[in-house]
């Protein structure tokens, strides 16, 4: 009886008038208990997917501030890389806190409580998260943060900017601004206890409403409360179906382990009551027996091929080094070193095998992300050239004769020429480069280095190439023989230039030069040469890398570090960057005026020295640091001169010379065609030249200088012996 007056008691209850009681409406209660925790869910359901766009957000994903056509690696997709560089970029780190606020009020909507006091909710949620932005936006960025914003993101930049602007200066600015940062603490304390307050004032009243539900509904609250208990009842059921067959599985389980300790079990199962045991077996089976000489005797005589190969593994073998390869038949080590590659790194049948070292790929630096992030704010001073401007080289690809098959017959053949010439040894070693391939050989015992030196000539012949070059490898018991490669590689200047070779580099003057065999980027400082000569025949490539010097320098340097004189007697090469704020002067095409720019150049030379004497510091680098601390701590150099001694005493008389200096730019004068101007105004040019050359190291002017004809009369002895 107890059973069945349940849903009867319950049916009446549902059927009672609806009083209102509290002063509300009748069937408010249950008509919005649902939909308010839908909302709730709804809200926090969106709060986890925003933090988890700022979990998975990549800088090279395209948002609205970033166009390429690399797919997002977001775990939202596009959607989600959009978003999650809005909250970067206007808040930086400060984006997490923006969510904790929305999850709060999902939870509170959930538990069936409407938040109140929006008033000073939203004020005071929105003013922690900008007053956060302010505060991280004064912690110092680490090398890694690939925005170009601060820690606080767009914000706190812009907040601490106005409150700099309204109390007179960024130090000022700064200290309000962190004065005022530390209020979000309280802001977000009154935010959380108006919550809490809410939340705890009325437990009796919910649970009044709670208990009332019943009293208070209708035809609308039955559908609701039908659907909802529908819903419940839906999940009870499969909640108990899931455990009935949970516990069935855990007994099958547990009737599986015991299974073989059955008696009575089939022969097969008999069969394999050591299973490891046979595992091992067949994986020593399984090894390559065109290896070991022992392995070929005993087991290719007296099994058969199905016995040591199942059909079902025969993607599964594994290739050793033999123990011992010269005792091996002389077709066995043929048909195994004809299976082998040179890239997977596997050891050949032979000793010394030739083991191919792919070129090194050249780490891209931060120059990338943050040309294409761009800056919201703007940047007041000097831009460097975008790397947009340059070609971008295509994709990677392996030239033909760069295949580990080709390398292998390549390194073959030069073992066997060398033979030829009663040069015994073995390629270890394979290197191909951009322009020429580097094999290493460790030649056999007894073998002099000097004989294969001198092999050159002969080596090139044979191996059908244009020269070849042998060499000893420093530190290693090897000898290099370089030969070219049928088809050069270009070796692309944006390519080194956004290396993080060239943003690491510590040198002054860092210019560019190419690539090494091994594929790294080969950067050299100017500063340290410190002149350089770029000597060769027309088309040997003397424009080529007078120009990637000038664009290495450009894109490192501003103007107030560095500038350029040039002199292009030909009128041709030079001319493009007239016009750059680098340039002292226009560029220089007569002989004539091209003089007086180099003694210009000496003169500026010798009224650094005397600049640098005055202070007592040694160069440039001493010079502009001492510059630059003067600067900072507001302090005027001074210098203490005695001017000559008082008529009545006797005593001498001190002056107080005092300096207003600036600190002192790099001067590269770079010449491109020197034969031109020495036939011209020889005298006259050979001496500036020639200082500039002896003394103008230490005062930062360095020179570059190309000829087709570096003779005697064009590069004289005093000139050539400061050029390296």
């Amino acid at each position: 009886m107890s059973v069945r007056s349940q849903p009867v008691k319950t049916t009446a209850a549902l059927s009672r008038s609806r009083a209102p009681q509290n002063g509300e409406p009748d069937g408010v209660v249950v008509a919005f208990k649902i939909p308010l925790r839908l909302i709730g869910i709804g809200v926090i359901a969106l709060t986890l997917m925003c933090l988890w766009a700022l979990a998975t957000w990549s800088v090279d994903d395209p948002s609205l501030s970033l166009a390429t056509d690399k797919a997002a690696e977001n775990g939202l997709g596009y959607a989600g890389a959009v978003v999650a560089d809005l909250f970067m970029q206007f808040f930086g780190l400060a984006s997490l806190l923006t969510l904790v606020a929305p999850a709060i009020w999902g939870y509170r909507l959930m538990r069936r409580s409407s938040p109140s006091h929006w008033v000073l909710r939203v004020p005071s949620w929105i003013g922690s998260v900008v007053l956060a932005a302010a505060a991280l936006s004064f912690v110092p960025a680490p090398e890694s943060w690939p925005l170009p914003s601060s820690l606080g993101g767009l914000s706190g930049d812009l907040f601490n900017m106005l409150v700099g602007t309204m109390t007179g200066g960024a130090a000022s600015g700064g200290f309000v601004s962190v004065l005022f940062a530390l209020l979000f603490l309280p802001a977000t304390a009154a935010l959380f206890w108006l919550s809490v307050r809410q939340f705890a004032a009325k437990p009796r009243a919910n649970a009044d409403a709670d208990e009332t539900d019943e009293d208070r509904t209708g035809w609308f609250d039955i559908a609701f409360g039908a659907l909802f208990h529908l819903g419940l009842s839906m999940r009870t059921a499969w909640g108990r179906t899931r455990a009935r067959f949970a516990e069935r599985f855990a007994e099958r389980e547990e009737d599986w382990s015991v299974r073989p300790d059955v008696e009575g079990a089939p022969a097969a199962s008999d069969a394999r009551t050591e299973p490891e045991m046979v595992h091992a077996l067949s994986l020593d089976e399984r090894r390559e027996p065109t290896i070991d000489d022992d392995f070929v005797d005993a087991s290719w005589q007296g099994a058969s091929d199905e016995d040591l190969y199942p059909e079902d593994d025969e993607d599964d073998y594994v290739d050793v080094a033999p123990a011992s390869p010269d005792r091996r038949p002389a077709a066995l080590r043929e048909d195994h070193d004809a299976r082998l590659s040179v890239e997977s790194g596997r050891p050949s049948g032979r000793a010394g095998a030739p083991r191919a070292t792919p070129q090194a790929q050249i780490r891209p630096g931060k120059r990338i992300s943050a040309e294409a992030q761009g800056s919201l704010l703007g940047d007041d001073g000097f831009q460097l050239p975008e790397l947009a401007l340059l070609s971008e080289p295509p994709a990677s690809s392996v030239a033909e004769e760069h295949l580990p098959q080709n390398l292998e017959a390549n390194a073959r053949q030069l073992e066997s020429v060398l033979q030829d010439f009663g040069v015994k040894g073995d390629i270890i070693n394979v290197r191909p480069g951009p322009v020429v391939t580097l094999y290493e050989l460790e030649p056999a015992p007894g073998i002099k280095s000097s004989r294969v030196i001198s092999l050159a000539d002969d080596i090139a012949r044979s191996m059908s190439a244009v020269s070849a070059r042998v060499a000893v490898v420093a530190g290693r018991n090897a000898i290099g023989i370089e030969l070219p490669n049928k088809m050069r590689e270009t070796v692309y200047l944006r390519e080194m230039l956004a290396s993080s070779d060239f943003e690491k580099i510590k040198g002054k003057l860092p210019i560019c030069l190419g690539k090494t065999i091994g594929g790294e980027p080969v950067i050299a400082d100017l500063a340290r040469m410190p002149h350089l000569l770029i000597a060769g025949t027309t088309g040997s490539g003397k424009s080529v890398a007078v120009n990637t010097m000038i664009l290495s320098l450009l894109y490192r340097m501003s103007p107030e570090e560095c500038r350029l004189i040039m002199i292009d007697p030909k009128m041709l090469e030079l001319s493009v960057y007239d016009g750059i704020p680098h340039l002292l002067t226009p560029v220089v095409t007569d002989p004539g005026k091209a003089v007086m720019a180099l003694k210009w150049a000496v003169r500026e030379m010798e009224d650094r020295y005397r600049k640098m004497s005055k202070i007592g510091v040694r160069n440039i680098d001493g010079f502009n640091k001492r510059v630059v601390e003067a600067n900072a701590k507001g302090e005027v150099i001074t210098r203490t001169v005695q001017t000559g001694f008082d008529r009545e005493t006797g005593e001498p008389l001190y002056e107080s010379e005092t300096f207003d200096l600036e600190p002192l730019p790099f001067i590269v004068v770079i010449v491109d065609e020197m034969a031109d101007l020495m036939m011209v105004a020889g005298k006259d040019i050979e001496g500036a030249i020639q200082r500039l050359a002896q003394m103008a190291r230490a005062a930062g002017i360095h020179l570059i200088m190309a000829t087709q004809r570096p003779s005697v009369d064009v590069i004289t002895g005093t000139i050539k012996a400061n050029f390296p």
